[in-house]
């Protein structure tokens, strides 16, 4: 089966350092990614499509244009969804997209399933002949969060999904694309029911990380996000899939790195430190 994956930049995001960082000092990740004047970092939100079989899956969406201006600017987001853009360049439009396959619902994750902002008109969806996917645990706790993260969520995001009559809720033992070598595995470190997704490829299998590693920064094991409702249980999580990708010499793909968006994951025997060699891929 030939299969063709591309990798999508959607819209850029700059959010507050310390908050990626976690309990990291700004003294240790300014070294990592540099700060502007308000402290805050910039940031990728990509997507994967995923070619095959005569259908193009989209794995995440970014974050998309949504928000209104003023919330554009306090997170330095673009006016127009990118994501649609470097489909068009690369000659797909929104509706030749058969499925959308979400990790979670934060807006930076989910947010490109929205048209742009536009004064006095309602948000719609996009990708009208998709399918979408997320895990069942995920959109029944996303429906009544904790406050702590409540405002990650997109509300009206959640009543256009269910209206669509085209979402699937993904329970432990649904495989709906292993014909293509797509497995589903639930973290819950970041945010409950997170969905990672991994294919197996000729040459190892690559792991659609999102924000269980969000980026190279965030292969030392020790550092998580602010973000993250159970730091603990997500370095748990992490060591497990890195390990795991080690062994198989996997390639993890990094949602939100500002470099880099693929690398091969090894880790060294001495310093029992992950490390990721990057990769070529296609830039849109």
């Amino acid at each position: 089966m030939a299969m063709k994956l591309t990798v999508l930049e959607g819209n850029h995001l700059a959010l507050d350092g310390g908050a990626m960082f976690g309990n990291a000092p700004k003294e240790l990740w300014k070294r990592w990614i540099t700060p502007d004047a308000l402290n805050r970092i910039s940031l990728a939100s990509r997507a994967l499509l995923i070619q095959a079989n005569g259908k193009n899956i989209l794995l995440e969406t970014g974050s998309g244009a949504f928000f209104e201006p003023k919330l554009r600017d306090r997170y330095q987001i673009a006016a127009a969804n990118q994501i649609l853009t470097n489909l068009n360049e690369i000659g797909l439009a929104e509706e030749d997209i058969h499925a959308v396959i979400l990790s979670h619902l934060h807006f930076d994750h989910a947010g490109g399933l929205l048209t742009a902002y536009e004064e006095n008109k309602p948000l719609q969806l996009l990708f009208p002949n998709a399918s979408y996917y997320v895990s069942k645990i995920h959109w029944e706790y996303a429906l009544h969060p904790h406050i702590r993260e409540a405002s990650s969520f997109i509300p009206e995001l959640f009543p256009l999904l269910k209206a669509s009559n085209r979402l699937t809720l993904i329970e432990h033992d649904m495989r709906p694309f292993l014909e293509l070598g797509l497995t589903f595995h639930i973290s819950h470190g970041h945010t409950k029911g997170l969905m990672l997704t991994k294919i197996e490829l000729p040459d190892g299998p690559l792991l659609f990380a999102s924000d269980l590693v969000p980026g190279e920064a965030w292969l030392q094991l020790p550092i998580a996000m602010g973000y993250d409702r159970f730091p603990e249980l997500l370095i748990d999580e992490k060591t497990h899939h890195l390990s795991q990708l080690a062994k198989e010499r996997g390639v993890i793909l990094f949602c939100h790195d500002p470099n880099i968006a693929l690398g091969r994951v090894a880790l060294h025997p001495h310093s029992g430190k992950f490390s990721a060699t990057v990769l070529a891929s296609i830039k849109c």
